[in-house]
C-alpha cells in the first residue's frame, strides 16, 4: 500500500544531510506520522529480522554478520550508520526502501541498543537474536548490570526461531534459563559461541574484574567446581597476530583476519554463530564463509585505521572500564603516540567513574601526547594515580587534534575515544585524509 508518509520521510531525510543533521532525525518524522512504517516494511523480509545487541561490539559484530550472509548471496539490510535506536533503524529504511515503500532485501541484520531493542522486539518479533555481553557502561541509564540482563532477557523471550548466547557470560548464558521457563510464551532454540579454556583469561566478564584472588566468582561452588558448560555451536580456540582458529561442526579452521583486537575476534566467534543460524541447513559455501569473515575490515571507529602524513592513525572507542581494558591490551602504546579523548555527552554515558576501574600502567613508557574532551582533566587525575605521563591537556577536540598531529610527525599515532569524541574526531580527520562516510 502506498503511504505518503515514504516519500515525505526520504525529502526530510536529503534535507537533514544537506544541512549535516543527525541520521535518527527522518526516522523520528516517519515515526509520527505513521507508526506502522517500521513493522509494514520488515514484515516482507523472506528470512525475517535478526537483532544484535549486548554492551560491547555490536557494531563491529553486527558488520561481520551482514558480510557473512552476503558472501552466501543474500541481500541484507542494515542499519549501517551506527544509529541503534528504532528512530535510527527507521531512518536507514528510508534510504533503502523505493518511493512506494518496499525494501528490496531478503533479511535484516540490526544492531540495537539494549535498552531501545525492548521496544523495537514489542514492535518487530526478530526471529533471530544475538546477545554479546552485559558490562557495566553508561550507568546513569542502565543502573546496574543485573537490569541490562534483564533487558537482553526480554529481547530473547520475544525471539521466534533461535537465540545466540555468549556461553562465557555468565548473565547471558543465564537468559536460556528464562526461555526454557513454562512461563515462556516463545520457546526459540538456542547456540552458544564460545571461548577455548585457554582464552577465558584474556575476556574477563563483569564478575570476574571484580573477584579477588583467591575468592570464587558467582555460579561456582566453595570447592571452585563450575557447573558444566553447554556445548558451543562456534568456539575460538587461538587468536594469533594476524589470524585465529575457529571450531565449528567438529572442525577447527584458520583463517587470516583483518579485523584487530581480541575483543573483535571473540565477536567474530559470535557472527559466526548467528549467520550459521540465520542461513540454516541449507546450500552454506563454508570456504567462502570463513574467507569472507577473514576479509572484514574494522567497523568505524573500532580500530579503524586511517593515514595522515603518510602514517596510520587508529581508531579505538572505548566506553566501559572492559572495552578500555581490552583496547590497551590489543592495541601496544610501544611506538605510538597516543591521544585519549574523554567525552560525557548522553550518547557516551554521564557517569565517568568507570575510568577508575581501568589500569593505565601499560601507557608509563611512553606517555599519552595529548588529553582531550569534556573530561580531559578527569582522565589527566586519573592517570597521574598510574604515574603515567602526560603533555597536553586541551578540552577542544580540534584544537587538541591539531595539537597532536603536529607533535607526532613521523610516528604511527592511536587516539582512544568514547563515542561522540569519535564521531568529532572523524570530522576532523575528513579535511585532511581521506575518511570512510557513514550514512
Amino acid at each position: 500500500m502506498f503511504s505518503f508518509s515514504v516519500p515525505l520521510g526520504k525529502v526530510v531525510r536529503g534535507l537533514s544531510r544537506l544541512r549535516g543533521g543527525g541520521s535518527a532525525f527522518p526516522g523520528l518524522v516517519v515515526e509520527k506520522i505513521d507508526p506502522g512504517f517500521m513493522q509494514r516494511t520488515l514484515a516482507s523480509l523472506p528470512h525475517g529480522v535478526a537483532v544484535v545487541s549486548g554492551t560491547n561490539g555490536k557494531t563491529t559484530t553486527t558488520k561481520m554478520v551482514v558480510e557473512l550472509l552476503e558472501s552466501q548471496g543474500l541481500k541484507v539490510f542494515t542499519n549501517r550508520s551506527g544509529s541503534n535506536f528504532t528512530r535510527g533503524v527507521a531512518a536507514s529504511l528510508l534510504g533503502d526502501v523505493d518511493w512506494r515503500g518496499k525494501l528490496d532485501a531478503d533479511v535484516a541484520v540490526l544492531e540495537l541498543d539494549e535498552a531501545h531493542a525492548v521496544h523495537f522486539v514489542n514492535k518487530v518479533s526478530p526471529r533471530f537474536s544475538l546477545l554479546l555481553n552485559v558490562l557495566r557502561d553508561q550507568l546513569d541509564r542502565f543502573g546496574e548490570i543485573d537490569k541490562t540482563a534483564r533487558l537482553l532477557e526480554h529481547i530473547a523471550l520475544k525471539t521466534t526461531d533461535t537465540v545466540v548466547l555468549n556461553r562465557e557470560d555468565p548473565r547471558v548464558a543465564r537468559i536460556a534459563q528464562a526461555i526454557h521457563s513454562p512461563d515462556a510464551v516463545l520457546h526459540p532454540a538456542i547456540r552458544y559461541f564460545g571461548l577455548d579454556e585457554s582464552l577465558r583469561s584474556t575476556f574477563p566478564n563483569d564478575d570476574d574484574m571484580r573477584t579477588a584472588t583467591g575468592t570464587t566468582s558467582p555460579g561456582t561452588s566453595a570447592a571452585g567446581d563450575a557447573p558444566a558448560a553447554p556445548a558451543a555451536d562456534v568456539v575460538l580456540r587461538r587468536v594469533g597476530a594476524d589470524d585465529a582458529d575457529f571450531e565449528f561442526d567438529s572442525e577447527t579452521v584458520t583463517t587470516r583476519m583483518k579485523l584487530r583486537g581480541v575483543y573483535n575476534i571473540f565477536n567474530a566467534a559470535a557472527a559466526l554463530s548467528l549467520a550459521r543460524a540465520i542461513l540454516g541447513a541449507g546450500d552454506v559455501d563454508t570456504p567462502k564463509l570463513v574467507k569472507a569473515l577473514g576479509e572484514v575490515a574494522p567497523a568505524f571507529g573500532r580500530g579503524e585505521s586511517l593515514t595522515v602524513d603518510g602514517q596510520p592513525l587508529e581508531l579505538v572507542l572505548v566506553k566501559n572500564p572492559s572495552g578500555f581494558r581490552l583496547g590497551l591490551k590489543s592495541f601496544p602504546a610501544g611506538g605510538y603516540a597516543t591521544m585519549i579523548a574523554i567525552n560525557d555527552n548522553y550518547a557516551d554515558g554521564r557517569d565517568m567513574s568507570w575510568l577508575w576501574d581501568v589500569e593505565f600502567e601499560s601507557l608509563r613508557g611512553n606517555g599519552v601526547e595529548v588529553l582531550t574532551g569534556v573530561r580531559a582533566y578527569d582522565m589527566a587525575l586519573r592517570l597521574q594515580y598510574d604515574e603515567v605521563p602526560f603533555g597536553a591537556v586541551e578540552t577542544d577536540i580540534t584544537a587538541a587534534l591539531r595539537t597532536f598531529i603536529d607533535g607526532s610527525r613521523g610516528k604511527p599515532k592511536r587516539i582512544f575515544c568514547t563515542y561522540t569524541a569519535m564521531l568529532a574526531i572523524r570530522r576532523e580527520l575528513a579535511k585532511i585524509t581521506i575518511v570512510e562516510v557513514v550514512s
